[in-house]
Parts: C-alpha cells; structure tokens; sequence
C-alpha cells in the first residue's frame, strides 16, 4: 500500500497566481447577474403578497435575486483581485472605491428588495466594465 501511495503521489506542486488563465477576464458575468437582481426586484414588487398563489414565485424570485447578487459580487472580487493591477490603478484612481462601492451594493441586493440598489448595481457594474474594457484597448 506504501508503494502504491509513493506512486501516485504528486511529484510537482504547481502554484498558479489567480483563479482562471490570465486573459479569460470579462465582467459580462457580473453585468448579467446585476441585470438579473434589478430583473427580479421588478417581478418580487409586481406580486401580490396577499395571493397565497403567488407565494411560490415570491419565494423563487427571492432565491433567485440573492443567488445573483452573490455571483455578481463574485465576479467582481475576481476582476478586482486578480484583472487589475497597479498600472491601472495609477490610470484609474477610484478604481478601489468603485469596487467596494460595487461590492457593498451586491450585498444591499442580497438583503432587501430595492429598485434604486439594484438599478446602483447595474450602475456600478457598467462603469467597471467601461473601465475594464478601456484597459484592454
């Protein structure tokens, strides 16, 4: 048994410096997300919280919005930790504040249903993205 542990145990440990291949980033994730929690705010305020019928699609939407606030927050802490680096960060000098404003409002999202948080966060997001895609040019 010793042998066959010795074989198959890893010879090399590699060590990679961020979550996906360098050149993979793109913040159409976190935009999708963020339009998906304003998509939902709009269906949660549009139920009838009196309608026990509606009761499902209430609790659904709920799931759905805080589920998307979290992958939006996601994508964005992954854009901000790994994408970004100094050299931007000296071009684009509220980039931090940007992000932790943006990630901040992922966070309202999850906890209440607000039209004008959700429709911040598309806000944020889009100005990311801007930036992002300046970066690339």
């Amino acid at each position: 048994m010793l042998a066959l542990t010795r074989l198959l145990a890893p010879r090399l440990t590699a060590h990679a410096h961020c979550d996906v291949p360098c050149g993979i980033y793109d913040p159409s994730t976190a935009k999708i997300a963020a339009d998906t929690v304003a998509k939902m705010v709009e269906k949660i305020t549009a139920i009838d919280p009196k309608n026990n019928a509606d009761r499902n699609t209430l609790v659904r939407c709920i799931q759905v919005k805080e589920e998307h606030a979290q992958i939006c927050k996601k994508e964005l802490l992954i854009l901000w930790s790994d994408y970004f680096k100094p050299e931007h960060l000296e071009k684009y000098p509220k980039l931090h504040d940007t992000f932790w404003k943006a990630a901040k409002l992922c966070s309202k999202n999850k906890q209440n249903v607000d039209a004008q948080a959700a429709a911040d966060l598309q806000a944020a997001v889009k100005e990311i993205s801007d930036i992002f895609w300046a970066t690339k040019k």
